[in-house]
């Protein structure tokens, strides 16, 4: 099954060839006319609502409202250290991963790795392969801007010392075991979650 989703404030936007099976209650849109810039207009900012699109052919669906939406591409990762923990980082009154925006001229994976370095104080010892991508809707400068962001598995030798980044509003960092993620589930992004799925930290729902 291809699945898109596309997170816009507390919503998500499944694009899809088929439901998916979650035990949340999923709004139908209809994918005959469909405007991504007037569905946007027309969503509550609070409401953390699932809205799914159903169709033959998502690829094509979800590259149609790419094209309607400005790119910044960000990249971040997913680090583990010797203990087997994992690097999180408080920022914006939420748990997060290190992440940011690409740079002219840097490729995407190397755009991570430097922006977990410079997060978080650490040197990356290993930066292996791409765990998924996530999209995240939001408007600046009058503008509708899609943030796809590349995550990435890395490691670090031993466990190395968190300075956390304070010009960029991160408060905390902190090495997490796979047992003691309850209060970042409680409170982190949804696209979060996604990144958590691929690697395996935490479980798909059946």
């Amino acid at each position: 099954m291809k699945t898109y989703r596309i997170y816009i404030n507390d919503n998500t936007l499944i694009i899809a060839d088929k439901l998916p099976e979650q035990t949340e209650t999923i709004q139908m849109v209809e994918e005959k006319g469909f405007n991504f810039k007037t569905f946007y207009e027309k969503l509550g900012k609070l409401s953390a609502t699932p809205y799914a699109i159903v169709t033959e052919d998502p690829k094509t669906l979800f590259r149609t409202i790419r094209k309607s939406l400005t790119i910044i591409k960000a990249s971040g990762g997913l680090v583990s250290n010797a203990k087997g923990e994992y690097l999180f980082i408080f920022r914006n009154k939420k748990w997060d991963l290190p992440k940011g925006k690409v740079e002219k001229g840097e490729g995407m994976k190397e755009a991570g790795l430097r922006e977990v370095e410079e997060e978080c104080g650490v040197k990356i010892n290993s930066n292996n392969e791409r765990l998924c991508k996530t999209y995240h809707v939001y408007e600046m400068n009058g503008k509708l801007v899609l943030k796809r962001t590349n995550w990435y598995s890395m490691t670090v030798k031993g466990v190395p010392r968190l300075i956390p980044q304070k010009e960029e509003g991160i408060t905390k960092a902190e090495w997490l075991s796979a047992a003691d993620l309850k209060p970042v589930l409680k409170n982190t992004y949804p696209s979060i979650v996604d990144v958590l799925k691929a690697g395996k930290l935490i479980r798909e729902k059946v």
